[in-house]
């Protein structure tokens, strides 16, 4: 049983014209004739067909598939062996352009207008969006979560290097005064503490003392913050908690 051009044109997607070109260039040339003189494929043109359509959909030249598809030694199954271990591959590279675009995406949903390069320069190897969607299902819809959104959106490279300068220079101090062993509950720890609050509510949202106590328990609570503070020095993160709590009560 064969079939005609029309038939197999919408068997296969393929334009007539392609089938008309694959037979003129002598990659696929039609098994039979009707009586008419008429183009007429047999199955076994059918599993060549799929095999051009394959290696094409891998990127290969006509002039390619031709020379692959004519190799004496080289039967069906090496051909489906062959295409089936390309296309793994092709799977893979797409994997991860869409994971490239997917976090692409994610940077636009956070709204943290950088290049590539500058998000680099910022942050390093730490990516904000890869905390969104925890950040909005915790506290999602709220006012603060919204004011943050609305800032962060505005700000340039700039901007976001004298955030950084500025949040580490009260990681600085507070260091400094948790080894200087100064009581949690002090002037001087208090004051770091409220400088924290000041820094939150300048470049995020109005932290009030309230929102800043809570903060403070996330940091021992939270084992992510806690290994963060403390990974400057041990037990920083309860001693800070201590500081925001005393600031919060004065």
């Amino acid at each position: 049983m064969s079939l005609s051009v029309g038939q197999v044109s919408r068997l296969a997607g393929v334009t007539v014209r392609t089938l008309h070109h694959y037979d003129e260039v002598g990659l696929l040339c039609p098994g039979e004739r009707s009586s008419a003189g008429y183009r007429r494929y047999t199955e076994a043109d059918l599993i060549r067909l799929q095999q051009v359509l394959l290696y094409r959909e891998l990127g290969f030249a006509l002039e390619e598939i031709a020379v692959i598809l004519d190799e004496p030694r080289a039967d069906e199954l090496t051909h489906l062996r062959r295409q089936h271990e390309l296309l793994v591959r092709k799977s893979e590279r797409l994997s991860e352009v869409i994971a490239a675009v997917e976090r692409a995406m994610e940077a636009r949903t956070m709204s943290v207008a950088l290049t590539p390069a500058e998000r680099l320069e910022v942050f390093g190897g730490f990516r904000p969006e890869d905390h969104e969607a925890e950040v909005e299902r915790r506290w999602g819809g709220g006012e603060q979560y919204e004011q943050s959104r609305r800032r962060v959106a505005a700000y340039t490279k700039a901007d976001w290097l004298r955030l950084k300068a500025e949040a580490a220079a009260v990681l600085g101090d507070l260091v400094a005064v948790f080894e200087a062993g100064l009581p949690p509950d002090g002037a001087a720890a208090m004051e770091v503490a409220e400088r924290h609050r000041g820094h939150i509510s300048r470049w995020f949202y109005t932290c009030t003392y309230e929102i800043h106590r809570g903060l403070g328990e996330l940091y021992v609570m939270d084992p992510r913050f806690t290994a963060y503070f403390d990974g400057q020095v041990p037990g920083l993160a309860a001693y800070f908690r201590l500081a925001i709590t005393a600031n919060a009560r004065r």
